[in-house]
């Protein structure tokens, strides 16, 4: 018998409450996405209200940082679920398209939501004049800590899993069959945390990295540093857990078992390495800075 840790008892919904006839359920991911938004604005408020991290003057005001957290957030909500359906399942959309803005079904895009927030904050510093790639750094300050707990509300709810594994941490996640993963035996499925992976990497690490750099040594006086460092640091750790990570189903044939969408590349890793290449393009230039 293969050692493997037992999925823990957890329910997705925190809670749920009649209301107005009907049931009301807080569930743990949409708390991440509340609690990982509030963090990442308190984060970016401490580091626009220290004018002594900043080259000059701090790019935003606070008034103006609550401003564009509206923005952010509509382009978090709308761009990961229309990168969901556009680089995900667009067959599957384009033949049922009443479903696309129906969010509460599941499926959202880190790198649609990316683009989002890129699209919305760029609007809203060519309405205002502010400098893009200081307000660029201001807000990826915060990223990593709605990564962090929105990965682990992704192990709560028991998706996104990883990759069969006979490593004495892999998990028995409910849902995933023994057919599924040659070799394990008992009708047990072991499979990567790979959600927690991601948890620790591009939360975590990547956070403990940016808050160093940013608060201790200086980068906010070089623009585009702290943002090119994410861009890098996401990049990177999303490319590497895709290894363990289990692609999703859509791009799964018997003659594609790993899901590539090109040979030996993943579409999150396809994804990533954009972003990888536009941060060291961000954090070369700001050495000129």
């Amino acid at each position: 018998m293969i050692a493997a840790l037992p999925f823990p008892q957890i329910a997705p919904e925190i809670f749920t409450l009649p209301l107005f006839g009907m049931e009301f359920s807080l569930r743990w991911y949409a708390l991440a996405y509340i609690v990982g938004i509030v963090l990442a604005w308190r984060i970016s408020r401490a580091a626009i209200t220290r004018p002594a991290l900043w080259r000059g003057t701090p790019p935003l005001t606070a008034p103006q940082l609550e401003d564009l957290l509206t923005w952010v957030i509509l382009g978090i909500i709308l761009g990961g679920r229309l990168g969901f359906v556009l680089f995900y399942q667009p067959g599957y959309y384009l033949s049922h398209p009443a479903e696309i803005l129906q969010v509460w079904q599941g499926g959202m895009s880190f790198h649609g939501g990316f683009l989002g927030v890129v699209v919305a904050a760029w609007i809203f510093t060519a309405k205002y004049r502010i400098p893009r790639l200081e307000a660029a750094d201001a807000i990826a300050l915060g990223v990593p800590t709605g990564l962090l707990l929105g990965r682990v509300a992704n192990f709560i709810n028991a998706e996104l899993w990883g990759r069969p594994t006979d490593l004495p941490w892999g998990v028995i996640f409910p849902g995933t069959a023994a057919q599924d993963c040659p070799g394990i035996v008992a009708g047990l499925c072991a499979r990567h945390p790979s959600q927690l992976y991601e948890a620790i990497l591009e939360g975590g690490l990547l956070l403990a990295v940016m808050l160093f750099l940013a608060f201790r040594r200086g980068a906010l006086k070089f623009p585009g540093r702290i943002t090119g460092v994410f861009l890098i640091g996401y990049g990177l750790a999303r490319y590497v857990v895709e290894f363990a990570r289990q692609a999703d189903a859509q791009f799964i044939t018997p003659d594609n078992p790993l899901g590539h969408v090109i040979p030996g590349i993943s579409m999150g890793q396809l994804l990533s390495l954009p972003m990888v290449l536009v941060g060291l393009v961000l954090v070369w230039r700001s050495r000129r800075a």
